[in-house]
């Protein structure tokens, strides 16, 4: 069981401290408080590992405020916003800091998911990874026809997708960043070559990963000559990532699609010993973000007129999000009730209920819409209130035995649903501005560690930067028994599904934006955001009060609990109406800013894992 013995903010901070003095020599820090994880156990149905549970702080800001995963890449967004910039130029430099120190979970080898408001209108950047030209629906069958074993798919370069995320940030900057490019890469490229300190969050997953050891560049970086990952404490230093940003501020994203950076990412793709990738430089230089329409719904509250606003397709999020809110609106457990600081089984029991049939809406429907239509010619069908009205009806008193896909529209397709198999990844950012804009971004190599392939460009310095796995969100079954194809198969050019729910949240009536959230967790993302939306929104908690909450939710099959934060009767009652109860860790890492009835900024961060967040 993971460690939960809680951490105080100043124990936490007199562990950082010591292991800060090359860094604080940079200039980088704040004043901000500080979080670092604790305990050694690990998760087995998460995307990473749990490293423990910290303390919680409550913070407030009048100005502006930033909150990220890790607290150098907070210091560094919030650093960008005291020079003059503004929330892209923040989340661009703590971007580009996780890369560093946060290798786990995101980077310049992955994609991501942007919200931006400027003040006045919504918009959505999907810097999500493509499947390669070469690749094709069977991309994950073996020989006999076979779907592969999900490891053996992940690790090498068969998994990984084009990147996108710095091409989708390069946009997003040069339409709304305030800070000339090449200025935000500073922050990143100083603590690449002055080096961080490895925390205790990325030693627990490091001793806990076997196949990053078989990548001769990683384990040169990752790991000493014995084999054991650098210590907590550690001074990392990455002077290849360091020229590598060197490049991609002088010449923006370019520096990824041409020239020697391009050329070790297909390389290290083409030539992986045991499972070789389709990526190629054309792949590379077709490369394109996109910008979407934001899904945007109504959601009420009972003081309250609201306007939530997701990622469309390819995410899942928040059209699964809009369902199980809007189910759960229509029982008699709306808004989630609360006893003894964990909701009620009543309300478990209608909240998985409603989430087991979004996710069979999920599996049937829900894919790249530049290569799968909406049901109905529109997403916001899954939405509409007389779908939602019919579909609740199926919530009864009891675990339903079996879910299937509903009708939105009365339109049926021939799609085949998507089997369930595991999705990983990502991290987070939420960021607030002085000059009225804010962001919600959602960012991802998928599984931890990727692909297990680090990109070097010269092997006589150190480092380099993790490639996705990304591939792996696609379903490996390109059809089913009746030769169905699933919405979500392989295809060239395609953008796998993802569960990634980056949410800005609104008053509807005066149309002030209230809140900006999101989370890593794999397919259960979903949960941890609306579980956080419900406290804040209708259980009158402050963000960090609803991050605190025990964590709960189901892809379908068992209905999963934190480990240690539910009282066995609760339990008990929803074994009695027929739910495979599991508690496991459940290490999510959501970062929320909620705008107070003062118009203070309130923020929070997720004690599970070392986000922070910081501000004016």
């Amino acid at each position: 069981m993971t460690n939960c013995t809680p951490v105080s903010p100043a124990r936490r901070l007199r562990a950082w401290l010591p292991l800060l003095a090359a860094v604080l020599a940079s200039g980088l820090w704040g004043c901000s408080a500080l979080r670092a994880p604790s305990g050694t156990d690990q998760v087995v149905l998460q995307p990473e590992g749990a490293s423990g549970l910290g303390a919680s702080v409550e913070t407030r800001f009048a100005r502006q405020a930033v909150a990220a995963a890790h607290p150098l890449a907070a210091e560094a967004g919030l650093q960008m916003l005291r020079a003059g910039g503004g929330a892209v130029d923040a989340a661009v430099a703590a971007q580009l800091v996780l890369t560093l120190v946060e290798p786990q979970s995101s980077g310049i080898g992955g994609g991501a998911f942007l919200l931006h408001h400027d003040g006045h209108r919504v918009q959505a950047y999907d810097g999500r990874e493509t499947a390669p030209a070469a690749a094709g629906p069977d991309l994950f069958m073996d020989a006999d026809g076979k779907p592969l074993p999900f490891m053996q798919a992940v690790v090498g370069g068969r998994a990984v997708g084009t990147p996108g995320a710095v091409s989708m940030l390069a946009l997003v900057h040069r339409e709304h960043g305030r800070l000339p490019w090449a200025r935000l890469f500073e922050p990143a490229i100083r603590l690449a070559e002055q080096g961080f300190p490895v925390g205790q969050r990325l030693n627990t997953l490091l001793q806990a990963e076997s196949a990053l050891k078989d990548d001769p560049v990683a384990r040169r970086y990752f790991y000493r000559a014995d084999g054991q990952p650098h210590p907590v404490g550690h001074v990392l230093r990455n002077p290849e990532l360091a020229a590598v940003f060197r490049r991609l501020a002088a010449d923006g994203p370019s520096a990824l699609r041409e020239g020697p950076v391009a050329r070790a990412i297909v390389q290290a793709v083409q030539a992986h010993p045991t499972n070789p990738g389709h990526l190629a430089l054309e792949d590379l230089v077709r490369y394109q973000p996109k910008v979407r329409e934001a899904l945007c719904h109504d959601h009420d509250t009972a003081t309250r007129r609201l306007r939530l606003c997701g990622f469309p397709p390819p995410s899942s999020g928040a059209l699964a999000i809009g369902q199980i809110l809007g189910l759960l609106s229509r029982t008699e457990q709306a808004g989630l009730p609360l006893q003894g600081g964990h909701p009620t089984a009543a309300a478990l029991h209608a909240y998985v209920e409603a989430s087991r049939l979004a996710f069979a809406d999920r599996a049937q429907y829900v894919a790249d819409p530049d290569f799968v239509p909406a049901p109905g010619g529109r997403w916001s069908r899954l939405l509409d209130p007389a779908y939602l009205d019919e579909r609740a009806q199926l919530i009864g008193s009891r675990r339903a035995p079996a879910v299937l896909p509903g009708t939105p529209g009365g339109i049926s397709v021939g799609w085949a649903p998507m089997p369930e198999q595991p999705e990983y990844g990502t991290s987070h950012l939420s960021v607030v501005d002085a000059h009225g804009n804010a962001l919600a971004m959602t960012t991802t190599i998928e599984a931890g560690f990727g692909a297990r392939l680090m990109v070097s460009t010269d092997p006589s310095r150190e480092g380099g930067f993790l490639l996705n796995n990304q591939l792996t969100d696609f379903s490996f079954l390109p059809a089913d028994a009746q030769g169905r194809p699933v919405a979500n198969r392989v295809e060239p050019g395609k953008r796998p599904r993802s569960s990634m729910s980056p949410t800005l949240v609104f008053d509807r009536d005066s149309g002030q934006l209230l809140m900006s959230l999101g989370s890593p967790g794999g397919a259960l993302i979903i949960h941890f955001t609306a579980k956080t939306l419900l406290g804040t929104l209708h259980q009158g908690l402050t963000p960090q009060q609803a991050i605190d909450l025990p964590n709960f939710g189901t892809t379908g099959g068992p209905f999963l609990l934190e480990a240690g934060r539910f009282p066995d009767n609760t339990i008990q009652t929803l074994e009695q109406q027929g739910h495979e109860v599991r508690q496991v860790p459940m290490p999510s890492g959501l970062q929320a800013l909620q705008r107070g009835g003062d118009r203070v900024w309130q923020g929070g961060a997720d004690p599970r894992r070392e986000g922070v967040v910081v501000g004016d």
